[in-house]
């Protein structure tokens, strides 16, 4: 089922940053290799000078009433919860883009909030408070770390909302450990229903290059959201610290096939950026439709891939009707 949304008014904010596959990965990895097999700061100093950028960013937010520290077979996972509306529905789990972290939901949470109760996650392997412990290399790798997080959160059941990569986070859990997931909602994400685009791979070359200006990781980031500014947004500043000084050491996802779609059981909203420079949006909605036929897809017409910095009413007001019809 499909629809478009009419024009409103946009909001500029960064929005999940980008998403690097195998080709740029490749390319950087002179420039990024280090002996370590698991993601980390490249100094104390740098570690540092994240952390402090994460903290400002984190001031945007709503104070969280629980900060979680979750033990994996992976790694240490970040969590935070802020208690919400109806406190007995299953809560909102929140996934972030690439190198964004929790504070990247800032202008979200307020909306989400008079919904459900929410957690936010610092990806494993990315630039946050999860501390990577064991190598991430497979689509089941991704899917596991995070189903062991859902095991031990109390509730019985997961609603995930997924932006960027996190959008692929929570379709590859999907696919690989459905089991406490109660829908899936996603932000334009990458690698789900289309490849990205020739023009994402290259600029996000020199972005992937820790020692290359800050001007052109922040060039990238505006590029993202459609040239929008970044230069004074807290949470642009935390992005662009986390490329400069944090080393990914994750296998690149996949975009996931067809025939891996097809399988998915689970109620799905999908909410795309008519103007998203990461993908053919016409293609992502056309994918969407086939191979999951009793999906919600819905397009965004003049959005860019900050399509939550841009919409957060508008999203969640789509979130609650989707939440609403399928009775979860």
């Amino acid at each position: 089922m499909r629809r478009l949304l009419p024009r409103v008014r946009r909001r500029w904010i960064v929005g999940g940053g980008a998403a690097l596959i195998a080709l740029v990965l490749l390319i950087a990895s002179f420039a990024l290799r280090t002996p370590a097999p698991v993601g980390h700061f490249t100094s104390a100093a740098a570690q540092d000078r994240f952390v402090a950028a994460y903290q400002r960013a984190m001031t945007e937010l709503p104070s969280p009433d629980q900060t979680l520290d979750v033990r994996t077979s992976y790694g240490v996972v970040r969590l935070y919860h802020f208690a919400g509306a109806n406190p007995e529905a299953a809560p909102l789990l929140l996934l972030p883009g690439r190198a964004s972290a929790a504070p990247v939901w800032a202008d979200n949470l307020p909306a989400l909030l008079r919904l459900r109760s929410v957690y936010t996650i610092d990806l494993l392997g990315e630039p946050g408070m999860s501390i990577q412990q064991r190598p991430i290399e497979t689509p089941a790798d991704h899917a596991q770390w995070l189903h062991e997080v859902l095991v031990e959160l109390p509730e019985p059941r997961i609603h995930l909302l997924g932006l960027s990569i996190g959008g692929w986070t929570a379709m590859n859990l999907a696919v690989h450990r459905p089991e406490k997931i109660a829908s899936v909602m996603l932000l334009d994400p990458v690698l789900v229903f289309a490849d990205l685009s020739w023009q994402a791979i290259v600029r996000s070359i020199p972005a992937s290059v820790r020692w290359f200006p800050r001007s052109w990781r922040d060039g990238f980031a505006s590029w993202t959201a459609n040239d929008a500014p970044v230069d004074d947004v807290p949470v642009a500043q935390m992005i662009e610290a986390g490329m400069q000084t944090y080393a990914l050491k994750l296998s690149a996802p996949r975009r996931l096939t067809d025939e891996e779609l097809t399988r998915v059981r689970t109620p799905t909203l999908a909410l795309l950026a008519g103007q998203s420079r990461m993908h053919d949006t016409a293609e992502a909605a056309q994918v969407a439709d086939s191979a999951l036929p009793e999906a919600t897809v819905i397009v965004y017409p003049e959005a860019s891939h900050a399509i939550n910095g841009e919409y957060p009413d508008r999203v969640a007001a789509d979130l609650a009707e989707f939440l609403a019809t399928s009775g979860r």
